[in-house]
């Protein structure tokens, strides 16, 4: 005996009739707009972005915003940052979101960086030495036991680590603790570790460009898979101000010289530069 039982707010008994006859209803519910709206939001189809249950915090560049859920980097849980060489890249990478950040009173934790934060350089990104706190930590038991008790704790506005040796089952365990800590929190991995399963809802590859940005390419989110690149616009540091226009292009630069390399131009005898024609030596001859 079978009983099914009324939902609220369907009057007509559409939908107690397609949860009791499903085969019947199953071409009505594989299109959206077909349930009432209440149950069509709590839906999530696999081809759609998803939505961030918690609160994100805007990466800076509009680009990669519109390809992460909640158009931002994630709190309350995990971020892979995935590298082929550590400590390069990364503060261009998070340094706009960690400006947020600071701006709003949180501080930064940095545990185990391969070099010395560069303080200047990060004055110059947006977050001073007050906000930044450095837990110098060299084996992997002691960066994984710092990392997890700042999780725990939810002691810091942004939680930044770096576990090249990081086991799945580890990296699982701060997925769940991370749950309970309001910031973002990132750990940078080799570029080896795609390959290796992670807990992680967010992993993205980073590496550079030729024209000074940033290719990341998402490779595990909630929602479709996505296809490409996502090129960002970053210029370290300060030296928008002092690169010249070639230099802000060196991809036009190098096309050039290979161009130039290939088929280099005829230059005339008698131009600049050029090569003089070679004169045989005249002979002299005596007479007696």
């Amino acid at each position: 005996m079978s009983a099914v039982l009324l939902w609220a707010g369907d009057e007509d008994g559409s939908l107690t009739q397609a949860l009791a006859h499903p085969s019947k209803s199953r071409s009505r519910r594989s299109q959206p707009g077909a349930l009432p709206p209440e149950i069509e939001q709590a839906i999530w189809r696999g081809c759609d972005l998803g939505k961030q249950l918690g609160s994100v915090v805007s990466t800076g560049f509009a680009a990669l915003d519109a390809e992460l859920p909640g158009h931002g980097w994630p709190c309350q849980s995990l971020t892979e940052v995935l590298s082929p060489q550590p400590s390069v890249l990364e503060w261009r990478l998070i340094g706009p979101a960690l400006r947020s950040v600071v701006a709003g009173g949180g501080s930064v934790v940095v545990v185990g960086p391969p070099k010395h934060p560069h303080l200047p350089g990060l004055r110059h990104a947006g977050i001073d030495e007050k906000h930044l706190v450095w837990v110098q930590a060299d084996a992997p038991a002691e960066r994984l036991w710092c990392t997890e008790q700042l999780v725990k704790g939810n002691a810091c506005g942004a939680l930044i680590a770096w576990l090249p040796q990081a086991r799945p089952e580890q990296i699982r365990r701060l997925q769940v603790c991370a749950q309970a800590c309001e910031g973002p929190v990132f750990l940078f991995r080799p570029a080896a570790a795609q390959h290796e399963s992670s807990a992680a809802p967010l992993r993205v590859t980073a590496a550079f460009g030729v024209d000074w940005e940033l290719q990341v390419h998402v490779f595990k989110r909630r929602g479709p898979m996505h296809d490409g690149m996502v090129r960002l616009e970053s210029i370290p540091g300060g030296l928008s101000a002092v690169l010249t226009p070639r230099l802000l292009q060196p991809s036009l630069l190098i096309a050039s010289r290979e161009s130039f390399r290939v088929n280099p131009p005829e230059v005339a005898p008698h131009a600049l530069g050029g090569t003089a024609p070679t004169q045989r030596p005249r002979r002299h001859t005596t007479i007696r």
